[in-house]
């Protein structure tokens, strides 16, 4: 009875293993402890990943030997990543070494350039020495023949490998969340870029250009025919969900100004980068290193005035900005160095919107102070100069021979100065209660929910050309910088057209803790003696512990 009654209780274990595992393989519940719910995905994530049909692989290019803030990103994608895995098991992940088996590291630096995704050399502690290594901290997800380039690492001026990696961490969820997002949705929404008023040429916005491509159709748009036909004007410019006015420098007719207007009031949204002053560092390339800066009329004044700003026909001269690159000598000898130019500002965020939280400072050239006026509109500056600024009136001689000479830092008083602002909400008509230039069918003096970005530098969408072919907007091919240029205009953009509340997750704060790379080297010896001193010291007193307890057990025996 007692040899049965034991199987019995063997085989009720078993059964009850059993049970617990396939209960276990169909349910289960990750829990995340952690005070920021770093690991926690958002329901715009969850939406989205639940929506993935087929197989998606993501290839990581975090595998290696690096620096103990770095192990850190590998361990928090690593982390990120299974929490995706989790939600949908279509989701799968690889970690690859891009430098395994010796590989030469400036090959293969050449080869991850070319496909977009610039490598980053970083400086490494170890024993109190310095040393540089590089890394390629990007990852590619793949869904069939269809791929998307996900950058691991922020970067921002001026920041420590340990900001670098914070910030980093913060965006994860946004970076592989945005990537499934464009693999596995088709476009949907229509871009205008607005033609006809002497805007930016096409190969000067063409980077921008291809990387919205990746999320909406894009097709120029001309008002040309704004004089004879109006009405057919506005209801194709009405099919689009967005426009962009690149730097326009010719002025808008009452015409053309009513058909933006009226799109608006439709609920058409818009991003404006158009300036008040006439001036580029091109004028001053002559032999007098000078040129005029004077106020530019695009009869656009009262547009804006009734939406709520104004672009004031001024400069900004902020001492925390981007050199000017001169070259020096000729021919051969030719060199290309950088020099202190206030008349380029480099942003500050007087706050975390989505729009700019974590970016790069952003790089503008001749621009003007915006002031924002009150009315029901809702207004948010998303960048200002910095608190060492100045406004200049025009208009206003500029000369090169302002390089190198000290500035008078006492005049720098004017403080941060608008430079981008956000209008959200239900606009009133530029033409409510005013004569209106031709008659339509259905005018609008409200306008449906809608926003418009308005920054007052066409330059900040502008990229550089390097022998007819268009380099990355916002960086700089003398300094080897990138600024954040690309980044605050796609996320502008993808703010105004989101649909899935994607740019939310963007404001997620994450603390990582990192250990101080001095006080550990200093430390070094001491803690690899204790943590190798102290648990034979343990183990020890258990020893002598445990033969004391035997002994004295024994002896009572006897």
């Amino acid at each position: 009875m007692k040899q049965f009654s034991k199987y019995k209780s063997v085989v009720l274990f078993i059964v009850i293993l059993i049970a617990i595992n396939f209960v276990a393989s169909h349910y289960f519940e990750r829990l995340d402890l952690t005070q920021d719910k770093r690991y926690t995905l958002s329901k715009a994530s969850e939406e989205i990943i639940a929506d993935i049909k087929d197989p998606i692989i993501i290839d990581v290019f975090l595998k290696g030997d690096f620096p103990s803030e770095f192990r850190r990103l590998q361990n928090e994608t690593r982390q990120i990543l299974e929490e995706y895995t989790a939600k949908n098991s279509n989701i799968s992940f690889n970690f690859i070494d891009p430098l395994a088996e010796d590989a030469n590291a400036q090959q293969v630096a050449q080869q991850f350039y070319q496909m977009g995704m610039s490598p980053a050399r970083v400086n490494v502690m170890e024993n109190g020495q310095n040393s540089e290594t590089i890394i390629f901290p990007w990852a590619m997800a793949n869904l069939g023949e269809k791929s998307v380039r996900i950058g691991l690492l922020k970067n921002q001026l001026g920041s420590s490998d340990e900001d670098r990696v914070t910030n980093s961490v913060q965006q994860l969820e946004y970076a592989f969340t945005d990537a499934i997002n464009k693999l596995i949705y088709p476009r949907e929404k229509k871009i205008a870029v607005m033609r006809g008023n002497g805007e930016l040429p096409n190969a000067n916005i063409a980077d921008f250009v291809k990387t919205l491509q990746q999320y909406y159709f894009m097709a120029p748009f001309t008002l040309d025919s704004a004089a004879v036909n109006p009405q057919k004007t506005l209801k194709e410019l009405r099919e689009y969900d967005l426009i962009i006015e690149a730097k326009p420098t010719q002025p808008f007719t009452e015409n053309e100004k009513y058909i933006l207007d009226q799109y608006t009031m439709n609920g058409g949204k818009s991003l404006w980068l158009t300036e008040s002053v006439a001036m580029e560092k091109d004028s001053l390339l002559n032999p007098n290193g000078s040129a005029f800066a004077l106020p530019q009329n695009l009869n656009l004044g009262d547009f804006f005035f009734s939406y709520g700003l104004r672009i004031n026909p001024s400069l900004v001269n902020d001492l925390y900005s981007a050199p000017i690159i001169l070259a020096t000598g000729n021919g051969n000898d030719t060199r290309f160095n950088p020099y202190p130019w206030f008349y380029s500002p480099l942003t500050t965020s007087p706050n975390d919107h989505p729009i700019i939280n974590n970016i790069e400072a952003v790089k503008f050239d001749f621009v003007n102070p915006i002031d924002t006026l009150k009315n029901n509109i809702k207004k948010t500056i998303l960048l200002t100069s910095s608190p060492k600024s100045k406004v200049e009136g025009t208009p206003r001689e500029i000369s090169l021979n302002i390089v190198g000479k000290e500035p008078d830092i006492a005049s720098y008083t004017d403080g941060e100065q608008a430079l981008a602002v956000l209008l959200e909400g239900e606009f009133t008509s530029v033409y409510n209660n005013r004569l209106k230039p031709f008659k339509i069918r259905d005018n609008l003096d409200q306008s449906k929910p809608t926003a418009m970005l308005v920054i007052s530098d066409g330059d900040v969408i502008k990229n550089d050309l390097q022998q007819g072919e268009p380099l990355a907007l916002g960086f700089q091919k003398y300094t080897g910088t990138t600024y954040g240029n690309k980044e605050f205009l796609l996320n502008a953009v993808n703010y105004m057209l989101d649909d899935r509340g994607l740019m939310d997750i963007r404001t997620k704060k994450v603390t990582i803790a990192f250990l101080d790379p001095q006080k550990t080297a200093a430390e070094r010896s001491k803690w690899q003696l204790i943590s190798i001193a102290l648990p034979l010291l343990i183990l020890g007193i258990f020893a002598l512990l445990y033969t004391w307890l035997r002994r004295k057990k024994y002896i009572r025996k006897k």
